[in-house]
């Protein structure tokens, strides 16, 4: 199974993660930031079926408090998770894959919120914009790390390529991934390039286009 992980600019439309599916019709798996679907969410259940392709990541309710978040949207184009960020974790079994879905901070602030669900085979984490330091870049890098660690699986990340944290004036981009020893199979810190994985062989394809 490949896994294409994408860090999109904000945008209004989804064209970004349309064009990334065009170039990259191999990939089973899209992986993408938190809120970059925004409200368009039948748009993007269109483009799963079209290019039959799974999507994770992140979109947003603005009359909802928090208005983030988490989406998974199946091969048929048929969304089988729609989680409030900040409740307890949600686990879904996508072809055969069990896969946990944590948003942004949520790293930080309450880890995988669900105890009684140990066996997991893939831990997707949707972040929002970049890194507000080189600090917080370390610190969540480290977070990651342990989940991995704890609960023996892999887990990918990925951020917008743009964005500023509470409008700080600073973004790192920030993608990576932890195998299930917590290996580091990539960091990516400022290159915000598509990223291929290939689960069977954990080999890490990059595009040489830049956003």
């Amino acid at each position: 199974m490949k896994i294409l992980i994408i860090q999109p600019k904000l945008e209004h439309t989804i064209k970004q993660l349309e064009n990334e599916l065009h170039n990259n019709n191999s990939a089973d798996i899209v992986i993408f930031p938190e809120g970059y679907l925004n409200e368009n969410i039948e748009s993007a259940c269109h483009l799963a079926k079209r290019f039959n392709t799974i999507l994770i990541g992140g979109h947003r309710r603005l009359n909802d408090r928090p208005k983030d978040r988490a989406i998974i949207i199946d091969r048929s184009g048929t969304v089988i998770l729609d989680r409030i960020k900040y409740s307890p974790t949600s686990f879904v079994e996508v072809e055969g894959l069990k896969i946990g879905h944590i948003l942004c901070d949520e790293l930080i602030v309450q880890g995988i919120k669900n105890e009684s669900e140990m066996n997991v085979d893939l831990v997707v984490h949707p972040i929002g914009v970049g890194m507000f330091s080189e600090e917080q870049f370390q610190e969540w890098i480290d977070e990651a790390r342990k989940i991995a660690i704890t609960y023996n699986t892999m887990i990918i990340g990925t951020s917008h390529a743009d964005g500023s944290y509470g409008d700080t004036g600073v973004s790192i981009p920030i993608a990576y991934c932890f195998g299930k020893n917590g290996e580091e199979i990539f960091i990516s810190k400022n290159d915000v390039r598509p990223r291929i994985l290939d689960l069977q062989s954990t080999n890490i394809s990059i595009s040489q286009e830049v956003h």
